[in-house]
């Protein structure tokens, strides 16, 4: 507790409260964007993004009441406490991500250590709101002393959540964004000791943790790059050419001698080694079937921003329009501009049949009334919650709507040897959307055995009348490098138990508000490959 009469001396009654409430709008700031940093570090260095924000936001939540019953025990010298909190969250915002990298090439326990972290921050968060409410009650009767600095701290909340997603993750990235919230925190220290330095019971403590902290934060920005890349690379085998953090991914692209590897969260998308076995599976079999309906076509892609799919796409005369529907213009940037990118797709992304939409694919769906000839669903697994409404059946239905009359619906459905659950439940869950499939399977070696379902409307044919239409067109005329007529007759033949009755009939139909295909993906056998 301090005195009314010796803050009197350095500074007015109604602008120390003042100077407390921007204070704390400041750390509730701060205290928000540094839960959502630590939550998207451990999904990207440790994946499961619905898991990785429940643990780290659970942790935290639960730190933040440990701090606020720790405070009732400081019962004096408060501001001397709260200007060691604020030095504290310097210290452990700015040096997360240069923790969690630089350790990351050494542990197995890397979840620990993130954890540990997320509980640091909010014991230190818990501590600020008592503290500053302690503060401020000298001049605040309670009531609005308790409710002003509460909404400080949430209006501060709501601009860190505004800026961590629009400013701070897409062009701060996690090396920096924290860097600008130990700063934060640390400016917040000296505008304490600037203001209240003579009510300190121990100014020379004080002063000395603020020089300590600002000097511990000038040493980790500048080695923060480094050791971020350094445990970026620590996860890769091949070397790092071009890395971004962009508002919804990490892009990350490998070379191996001539080939290159596309990483998007981690995860690979494609190698140059073999993309080709995943993209010609994906495009011409459809293509090839609604060519023969009719002489022009209208194709809808959606995902495939690196260029790959509509590089096939291309190759077939008939085609008049390309529609490619892609939620990070930074990765169609990357493909239209990179030179390794623009080389593997041929200049795809410049043709002037094609345009380019940015935004969610089962929005676009829901939105659009054209109707397509094709449609290519090219998206990322299914390994997290927010892809699941572009594998749901009503995302099926809102395709199927969009399909011009003997139109066809391609899409890539994960891995049948590594999640045949997975595999199963999107052709049952396509099925259920009113569409007859024609699943099919091609071996991708940097992915190891990978799925596809080729689909129209039932109501237009029976399944065996369109495999024998698939089966029928003439492969063996595309200038293609893997697929002809002989390689597709192989990727149709499934395993016997892949897609038998007793195999299906415990399978789920993906839907919104059942969303199981996430839990059959993620218990399928991924470490085996």
């Amino acid at each position: 507790m301090f005195r009314r009469p010796q803050l009197a001396s350095l500074i007015s009654p109604p602008d120390a409260s003042r100077v407390l409430k921007w204070c704390i709008f400041a750390t509730g700031l701060a205290g928000i964007v540094a839960e959502y940093v630590l939550s998207t570090l451990a999904t990207y260095l440790l994946g499961n993004a619905i898991l990785q924000w429940t643990m780290v936001m659970s942790l935290m939540l639960f730190a933040m009441g440990l701090g606020s019953r720790l405070s009732r025990h400081i019962d004096r010298s408060v501001l001397d406490a709260f200007i060691l909190v604020e030095c504290g969250l310097t210290v452990l915002c700015a040096g997360a991500p240069v923790l969690a990298y630089g350790l990351a090439p050494w542990t197995a326990h890397l979840d620990l250590i993130i954890y540990a972290l997320g509980m640091g921050v909010g014991l230190l968060i818990g501590l600020e709101i008592p503290l500053a409410t302690r503060a401020n009650e000298t001049y605040e009767a309670l009531r609005a002393n308790i409710a002003g600095v509460m909404e400080n701290d949430y209006y501060g909340a709501l601009l860190g959540g505004v800026l961590f997603a629009f400013l701070g993750l897409p062009f701060l990235g996690l090396a920096w964004t924290p860097m600008a919230l130990g700063t934060v925190n640390w400016l917040v220290a000296g505008i304490f000791l600037w203001k209240f330095g003579n009510l300190l019971d121990h100014p020379g403590r004080a002063r000395l943790a603020f020089l300590a902290a600002g000097m511990a934060l000038v040493l980790m920005a500048t080695h923060v790059e480094q050791v971020v890349f350094y445990g970026e690379q620590s996860r890769y085998k091949d070397p790092i050419v071009h890395a971004e953090q962009t508002q919804y991914q990490k892009i990350v692209l490998t070379q191996n001698q001539q080939h290159y590897w596309l990483f998007l969260n981690g995860q690979l998308q494609f190698s140059t080694f073999d993309e080709k076995r995943y993209h010609e599976p994906l495009v011409h079999p459809a293509l090839l079937t609604a060519a023969a309906a009719r002489d022009s076509l209208r194709v809808l892609i959606l995902g495939g921003g690196d260029g790959l799919a509509v590089r096939e796409v291309l190759r077939h005369p008939q085609v008049a329009e390309i529609v490619l529907v892609d939620l990070d213009p930074a990765m169609t940037r990357l493909a239209r501009e990179h030179p390794v990118l623009r080389a593997v797709n041929q200049e795809a992304l410049h043709n002037p049949r094609v345009r380019l939409e940015h935004g969610d694919a089962a929005r676009f769906l829901k939105n659009t009334e054209a109707l397509w000839d094709v449609i290519l669903v090219d998206l990322p697994d299914p390994d997290s919650m927010d892809l699941m409404s572009c594998y749901d059946v009503s995302f099926y239905r809102l395709a199927l709507a969009r399909l011009a009359p003997q139109g066809v619906l391609t899409t890539q459905a994960t891995s049948p040897i590594f999640s045949p659950d997975a595999f199963r439940c999107i052709v049952k869950t396509m099925r259920a959307a009113g569409l007859a499939v024609l699943p099919y399977r091609n071996q991708v070696p940097s992915l190891g055995e990978w799925g596809f379902v080729l689909a129209m409307d039932a109501a237009q044919t029976d399944e065996p009348s369109l495999k024998r239409r698939v089966l029928s067109q003439d492969y063996d005329a595309l200038p293609t490098e893997i697929l002809n007529r002989d390689a597709f007759i192989s990727m149709t033949h499934l395993d016997r138990q892949m897609l038998a009755p007793d195999a299906m009939a415990g399978i789920e139909v993906n839907d919104r508000l059942k969303p199981v295909l996430h839990r059959y993906y993620s218990r399928g056998a991924w470490m085996m490959y």
